[in-house]
């Protein structure tokens, strides 16, 4: 049995988590959940939500089921701390702070658009986003000074945050500030990026094929 049992489709946030199983280089078998079909029973024994994607990790003590993209690259770094991609002492405060940022504010202002609601006013002291071009001016303000998110080095807050950006770059949800397309330009360089994007998108070419 691999290490790791990874559910997943090659249209969701999965992408996110091959990139970091990638990085780590983890050993995993991937299970491929179709939306259009019942969600298998060990999906949601591991995952009540029947979210994608869900990660197992299988260990002697036991198996650990994970869920939710921030949570799953942060657990990776930690458990293959031989990866060297988790923060220095000094790194630390920047990688939590933005890793949460991207979970939180970033995910929330984009869906929040994309659905038509637009905070004014006082709704912006509710919203935990305050509102999307402040969430983006913050975000592209960080990348103005730092090549990435804990400064000059790469590391696993940069995948999860990493993604964000190129996402919503590709997708028009974010705009095309010189500092995000700069910051996307160069996580996208990374070979564990390459190697797993490849894997998605061979999938995804394959569905259009057929």
């Amino acid at each position: 049995m691999a290490d790791y049992t990874f559910f997943t489709n090659p249209m969701s946030r999965g992408q996110i988590a091959r990139w970091a199983l990638h990085e780590v280089a983890a050993d995993y078998e991937q299970v491929i959940v179709e939306y259009d079909q019942p969600r298998p029973a060990p999906l949601l024994a591991a995952n009540a939500m029947g979210k994608l994607p869900t990660l197992i990790h299988h260990t002697a003590q036991g198996d650990y089921p994970l869920a939710e993209c921030a949570a799953i690259c942060a657990y990776l770094a930690e458990t293959h701390p031989e990866a060297g991609l988790l923060p220095t002492a000094q790194e630390r405060a920047a990688y939590y702070r933005w890793l949460f940022f991207a979970a939180g504010p970033v995910e929330q202002a984009i869906t929040a658009r994309s659905m038509g609601f637009e905070p004014e006013g006082r709704q912006q002291g509710m919203a935990g986003f305050g509102s999307f071009d402040r969430m983006v001016a913050c975000l592209a303000g960080h990348f103005e000074t730092s090549d990435f998110v804990c400064g000059e080095r790469f590391t696993m807050a940069d995948v999860y945050v990493g993604s964000q950006v190129t996402w919503g770059l590709m997708f028009k949800s974010m705009p095309d500030l010189p500092a995000l397309a700069a910051y996307s330009a160069r996580v996208v360089e990374r070979p564990a990026y390459i190697a797993a994007k490849a894997i998605d998108h061979a999938m995804l070419a394959e569905r259009t094929a057929s």
